[in-house]
């Protein structure tokens, strides 16, 4: 919807970019993206209709990017929402990972692989 103000986070340097949800630029980029709500939100269940728009619509166009760059076949969204699911940063984002044919022996080891970032790389904007 354009409204909400979505954050873009490179791993492992964590830059933050700020951008319109219509306007995500990305440069420099690394193998784990990280899209945001500017809002601090800690669970998912928090963010307001619009900002789970943006959000996704976000992801979305991030994803388009990060496939193309990397040269990858498709895409894996993860969010963790809550210390169970094993979120570690108190503040909704999603993973955008490009992915190939092959790039992991067992599909879901791209979990244990995943670039998470630590809590000081999450800085208030």
């Amino acid at each position: 919807t354009g409204n909400c103000k979505l954050v873009v986070l490179l791993c492992p340097s964590a830059p933050w970019l700020k951008a319109e949800a219509s306007e995500c630029t990305l440069t420099d980029l690394t193998a784990d993206v990280l899209v945001c709500p500017l809002r601090p939100v800690e669970r998912f269940r928090d963010m307001s209709p619009e900002e789970v728009t943006d959000l996704f619509q976000a992801a979305q166009r991030v994803g388009t990017v990060v496939e193309k760059h990397f040269q990858g076949t498709s895409l894996t969204f993860s969010m963790q929402d809550g210390p169970e699911a094993g979120q570690t940063v108190k503040h909704v984002h999603i993973h955008v990972l490009p992915r190939k044919a092959g790039d992991f022996h067992r599909n879901d080891s791209i979990y244990d692989a995943m670039c998470w970032c630590e809590e000081k790389e999450m800085i208030s904007v």
